[in-house]
Formats: structure tokens, C-alpha cells, sequence
């Protein structure tokens, strides 16, 4: 894949188009990433005069935000367990009722 041409936004580029076979076009489409690099943000699809849309899933990046989150979570609740509150505990022992 070639990147031709700068889309309608800033850093989008168009790629060629790809011919899928007499009615489908597959036109890739890519933006300027990290250090200038190309990354797919998705596809248009002609066929038969219809164009679609399909966005490229990052499925590394969606893993990656589902482990920092875990990763946060599990710092908060052991952050939380182990800092107990200023306050004095509420303890009941066996055989000892309060108030009496």
C-alpha cells in the first residue's frame, strides 16, 4: 500500500484503492502517528455505488487500557485496606456484649 494523497483532516491519507473484484473498492486510509509513522484508521468500501466505513480495532491498545485500568483498580482497593482510617475500630468479641 502506497500513501497517495492527504485526506479531508490534517495527517489522513488516503492509501490506493484496491479492487476486491468487478463491484467492490477497498480504499485504505491512514494518519500520521507517533514519529510520523502511518496508522490504519479504517477502510471505505465501494460497492455497487454504496460506500461504508470500517474502523481499523487497535486490539493492543484496547488490552492496554483494560490492564492499567485492573492494574489502578487493584492499587486503590489495596491502597485502601492497607491505610485504615484515623477512626478506632468496631470490634465485637466473643463472650462480650457491648454495654454491659
Amino acid at each position: 500500500m502506497s500513501i497517495s494523497e492527504p485526506a479531508a483532516g490534517r495527517g489522513t491519507f488516503f492509501g490506493d484503492p484496491i479492487s476486491i473484484d468487478e463491484r467492490t473498492t477497498m480504499i485504505p486510509v491512514s494518519r500520521s502517528g507517533f514519529r510520523g509513522r502511518p496508522v490504519a484508521i479504517g477502510a471505505y468500501t465501494v460497492t455497487d455505488g454504496a460506500t461504508t466505513w470500517t474502523p481499523a480495532v487497535d486490539g493492543g491498545r484496547v488490552a492496554l487500557i483494560g490492564v492499567i485500568t485492573g492494574l489502578v483498580a487493584a492499587a486503590l482497593g489495596s491502597a485502601a485496606v492497607l491505610w485504615q482510617p484515623p477512626w478506632p475500630r468496631m470490634t465485637i468479641e466473643q463472650g462480650h456484649r457491648p454495654g454491659h
